[in-house]
């Protein structure tokens, strides 16, 4: 494993010795000290593994095609924008815009996440992007989601904590969200309706879950001891009668 010092660096000289490591074959690098420095990972394709320690700044993992990020720590707006592939695994929380119109790959946070997370995220061809939260999300949660898979778990909420912010699932018209625990239906978009799960749906859960638990450390069950809600949309063309006869 490489081991690159980020303290003090601007973030193109990071993001350039990172890709030039990258290119030569280094498999394995681990940033230290890592404060804010934008682009990290960002249109990395090939298959490496990058360990970061620190905060990272916005848009980290941008347009990723199929690497491998660890954070340990939080990260900051825009992580994963419009990602292809690969992995993102966040020990801590993320704030706004995550996933922003992703199309591929997969996300874990152990915490919390911001406003506007998944937002226009959509499959692509074969791709099924997906995105697994801990804690609790904020306001607009899968804003006009086309496709993909949300989860949140809602760990360690304090009674009177909302899984959810207001509007979710607002113009969603694709994909699906699994809620772990209650959702008000004034806090969902009316766009939205609340399912029973199937058997697949139990499988696709099982699938995501048991990869949180292993990244993070998580018993089962601990998870298990509430049941989740299906979040669908009800309509394809949310807004088509808007433009109907134009």
């Amino acid at each position: 494993m490489q081991t690159i010092d980020a303290s003090g660096m601007l973030y193109r000289d990071l993001n350039e010795l990172v890709r030039d490591s990258i290119s030569r074959g280094v498999k394995e690098i681990c940033l230290i000290n890592v404060n804010g420095q934008r682009y990290i990972g960002d249109g990395l394709a090939k298959d490496a593994s990058t360990i970061i320690e620190g905060t990272p700044g916005n848009d980290l993992a941008a347009f990723m095609e199929g690497a491998r990020i660890e954070v340990h720590g939080n990260v900051q707006d825009g992580t994963a924008n419009t990602m292809n592939g690969g992995t993102i695994i966040i020990h801590g929380d993320a704030r706004d815009a995550l996933g922003y119109s992703m199309r591929g790959g997969e996300v874990y946070v152990r915490g919390d996440v911001g406003y506007r997370v998944g937002i226009h995220m959509k499959g692509y061809q074969d791709m099924n992007p997906a995105i697994v939260v801990g804690g609790k999300a904020g306001d607009f949660f899968a804003e006009y989601m086309a496709g993909g898979i949300m989860i949140v778990l809602g760990l360690g909420l304090a009674p009177d904590e909302d899984i959810v912010g207001n509007y979710c699932g607002t113009g969603m018209h694709g994909g699906v969200i699994y809620l772990r625990g209650e959702v008000a239906p004034e806090q969902l978009g009316k766009e939205v309706k609340v399912v029973s799960l199937t058997k697949e749906d139990t499988r696709i859960l099982d699938e995501y879950l048991h990869n949180y638990c292993r990244y993070f450390g998580v018993e089962r069950e601990e998870i298990d001891k509430k049941p989740f809600r299906k979040l669908i949309p009800y309509n394809k063309r949310p807004y088509g009668n808007m433009y109907a006869g134009w």
